[in-house]
């Protein structure tokens, strides 16, 4: 199903290279791509031809030639590199204008340049990522689901933006199955597979062996597995990491979820780097963003690849028009 409505891109962290990646993307897509409009100061877009837009209506007819821009002003211009608190409160208010517009139909999806979030956290900010944040503001049925989407792969860290020791003390079956049940609904609802197969890892080497290596994954992911099962849910494991993700392995799952955030998202990154998609499952909105971070040590260089951009932009749209379809008439 084509999408009627623009695809909502935050502008990030000013001082990254969002805005050119923003370009590039644009530059990739104008022909023949889901249309976007961007969401920021446009004196970040530098010589990228840009036009004002009041109503997001209005971005399908100016794509091709321009990028749409609804405005929203820094506090103060934007250094490349150098991060600047003050425009922090712009920042936020992108990702909240985004969010609106997906909330309204106005927008499509929500696609997010990366942020600095030490800036936020410095100025008040009280989540400790945009997934959080994103849930906060537009709220699923259950936890929010960070799953890193890549060529071949797809994984989802059971804990996310917290210490290792944090994340082991922290797990628990339930909280294994509550993410594998938003991570299976989402797969359902927003990627189109039927009977999703979640394959889990093991916590430690060699899924514990049977308790000669550790007792979670005897007494904490398998006891939690077995429950998903019983629920009609696709889940196999614990099984050890280190050979979850070869490429025998992949081709019998269609989500991996690790037990904490590196042992899910460092496979994601090795295998594609540049074209790897972060999508947040189980929020009231579709939304994605690069697998990558705000890159101040290159920002305004022009060296960035936009390859991680466009393939969440391409995916977002992908999501949405899966979401589309299956909203009741």
């Amino acid at each position: 199903m084509p999408l009627t409505s623009p695809l909502a891109l935050t502008m990030g962290e000013p001082a990254g290279i969002g805005a050119e990646i923003s370009f590039g993307a644009w530059k990739a897509l104008r022909q023949d791509g889901p249309f976007f409009l961007y969401i920021g100061d446009p004196a970040l877009l530098g010589d990228a031809p840009w036009r004002e837009i009041a109503d997001p209506a209005e971005a399908a007819a100016i794509f091709p030639d321009a990028i749409p821009v609804l405005p929203l002003p820094l506090a103060v211009p934007a250094v490349p590199g150098q991060l600047d608190p003050r425009n922090a409160p712009a920042v936020i208010a992108s990702i909240e204008r985004a969010v609106a517009l997906a909330q309204s139909g106005a927008a499509a999806a929500v696609v997010t340049n990366p942020i600095q979030k030490s800036v936020l956290t410095g100025t008040g900010f009280a989540y400790p990522g945009h997934t959080e944040f994103l849930a906060a503001l537009a709220p699923g049925d259950g936890p929010p689901v960070m799953l890193l989407a890549a060529a071949g792969l797809r994984a989802v860290p059971v804990t996310i933006h917290q210490s290792l020791r944090s994340a082991i003390d922290s797990l628990t079956p339930e909280k294994i199955i509550a993410v594998a049940r938003a991570t299976a609904a989402g797969l359902s609802r927003d990627f189109g597979i039927a009977s999703p197969r979640l394959a889990l890892c093991g916590l430690n080497p060699h899924a514990g062996e049977a308790g000669t290596m550790g007792l979670e994954d005897r007494d904490i992911i398998a006891p939690a597995i077995a429950r998903l099962r019983a629920e009609g849910i696709d889940a196999r494991g614990p099984f050890p990491a280190d050979t979850l993700f070869t490429p025998h392995a992949r081709a019998g799952y269609d989500v991996a979820l690790g037990m904490y955030h590196d042992q899910a998202l460092i496979p994601v990154k090795t295998l594609d780097m540049a074209g790897g998609v972060n999508v947040t499952l189980n929020l009231g909105v579709v939304r994605t963003s690069p697998d990558h971070g705000t890159a101040l040590d290159i920002a305004g260089q022009g060296r960035a690849d936009a390859g991680s951009l466009v393939a969440a932009l391409r995916l977002a749209a992908e999501l949405a028009a899966h979401r589309l379809e299956r909203k009741p008439a």
